[in-house]
C-alpha cells in the first residue's frame, strides 16, 4: 500500500513537472554516487528541478499521459519522442532557463573515479615512464601487463611509456589492481548530459550552436541565393545590392567614355585614373 501510494505520487509529480517545464535535459547517472547526486540537486536550487526513477515508471507514467490527452482530442507528438530514449540509467533536469546553465552544473561536479574490474572504460589511459614509487616486490604487477620495468634507487622504474586502457574495452582485475596502487583516477564521472527535451528530442551538440555560427551559415545562405538570382538574371532582396554595385560601375563606365564629369564618383574615380 505505501509502495503504491509512492508510486501514485511519482507519476503526479512527474505529470506536474513535464507540463509546467519549458524543457528539460535528460541525463545518464551511471557510475554516480548518492552524495553527488545530491550535491548537483543542491546546486540546482532556483535553476532546474531533478526527477530521477526506474524507466519503467517514467514510460508508463509519459503513456498514461499520451492517453489521456487523446482522450481530450489533443496529441501529444512531444512525449512520444521520449519513450524510445528511455533506456538504461537516464533521468530528467527540468528547466525554465538556459539549458547551458545546467551543462555548467554538470560539468562542475564531475569528480575523478578510479578504474574498476568489469568497468568498460570511457577512455584510454597511458603510464607515462619514469619512477612509479613501487618496491621490486611489486613488479609481478607489471609482469602480468608485459610492461617492461627496472629497479632504480630501489624502487620499480617503468622504461617506456604504456596504455594500460584502452577506451570502450573492459578493465581488467590486473589493470584495475596496478592504477590502484600508483594512485591513478583515469576515469571522470557525473551525470552525463544525453538528450535535450523542448517540443522534442534534440542532441546535446545543438548547444554548441552559437549566434556567430549560425549568422556565418546564414550569410553563406544568402550569399548562395544572391549568386543564383544574379546567374538567372532574376531580382530578390539578396541580389539586389548587387544589382545596384553594377549598375552604379555601368553608370560611371558610361560618363568617364563620355567625359561627363558631373558625379562626384566619375569625378574620383578619373583622379584615380590620371594619378596611375
Amino acid at each position: 500500500m505505501v509502495a503504491k501510494t509512492k508510486k501514485i505520487a511519482y507519476f503526479a509529480h512527474l505529470e506536474q513537472a513535464l507540463n509546467a517545464y519549458a524543457r528539460a535535459c535528460i541525463v545518464d547517472f551511471d557510475f554516480v554516487g548518492s552524495k553527488q547526486v545530491s550535491d548537483i540537486r543542491v546546486a540546482l536550487r532556483g535553476r532546474g528541478e531533478m526527477i530521477h526513477g526506474k524507466n519503467t515508471m517514467i514510460r508508463t507514467c509519459i503513456r498514461n499521459m499520451i492517453a489521456k490527452a487523446e482522450a481530450e482530442g489533443e496529441y501529444r507528438s512531444d512525449l512520444e519522442a521520449i519513450i524510445p530514449v528511455m533506456k538504461g540509467n537516464l533521468g530528467f533536469i527540468f528547466t525554465d532557463g538556459d539549458i547551458g546553465e545546467i551543462k555548467e552544473v554538470l560539468v562542475e561536479f564531475v569528480k575523478p573515479a578510479a578504474a574498476k574490474a568489469g568497468v568498460i572504460a570511457p577512455c584510454s589511459c597511458i603510464i607515462p615512464k619514469g619512477p612509479t614509487g613501487l618496491d621490486p616486490a611489486q613488479t609481478s604487477f607489471f609482469q602480468a601487463l608485459n610492461i617492461a620495468t627496472k629497479i632504480n634507487k630501489g624502487a620499480i622504474e617503468i622504461i617506456n611509456d604504456c596504455q594500460v586502457l584502452i577506451e570502450g574495452t573492459k578493465v581488467g582485475t590486473s589493470e584495475a589492481a596496478l592504477l590502484q596502487k600508483l594512485g591513478v583516477r583515469p576515469f571522470e564521472y557525473g551525470l552525463r548530459l544525453v538528450y535535450i527535451f523542448e517540443g522534442g528530442i534534440f542532441d546535446p551538440k545543438v548547444l554548441e550552436i552559437t549566434d556567430a555560427a549560425l549568422m556565418a551559415k546564414f550569410s553563406a545562405g544568402v550569399g548562395f541565393v544572391a549568386s543564383l538570382s544574379l546567374a538567372l538574371g532574376i531580382l530578390t532582396e539578396a541580389s539586389l545590392a548587387s544589382v545596384i554595385v553594377g549598375g552604379v560601375k555601368n553608370i560611371i563606365a558610361v560618363a568617364l567614355e563620355c567625359d561627363y564629369l558631373e558625379f562626384e564618383a566619375v569625378s574620383k574615380v578619373k583622379a584615380l585614373l590620371d594619378a596611375a
